[in-house]
């Protein structure tokens, strides 16, 4: 049997990984974060704010944890459960909260 190794000894001794194996991983999508990317402005305003670069301590996916009410947790949980039967993405819990936050995010100006 082979001696067990951490993640980190295998990705430095790999060459090159792809881009699914680095967002599994690193847990960001750098793919489509270089297309989010925000303009500059000379006037600082809220979202200019927001916008700023992740600071260096919020690498990877970050636990947030709140409450909801029952009827949402329900509806969540259903929801996701019919999306990954009908092989329909996202329909992990955490991708589509995920995806509802930052459009909720962006409506209001903060992304």
């Amino acid at each position: 049997m082979t001696e067990r190794r951490s993640l980190i000894e295998g990705v430095k001794e790999s060459k090159k990984l792809t881009p699914k194996e680095e967002e599994f991983i690193y847990g960001d999508k750098r793919s489509t974060d270089s297309s989010k990317a925000a303009t500059p402005s000379n006037t600082p305003t809220e979202a200019n704010v927001s916008a700023s670069p992740v600071l260096p301590q919020m690498t990877g996916r970050i636990p947030v944890t709140t409450r909801c009410r029952p009827e949402v947790a329900t509806a969540i949980k259903r929801v996701s459960l019919q999306r990954q039967l009908s092989g329909v993405e996202p329909y992990t819990v955490q991708d589509i909260m995920e995806e509802a936050l930052e459009q909720w995010l962006a409506l209001n100006g903060y992304v």
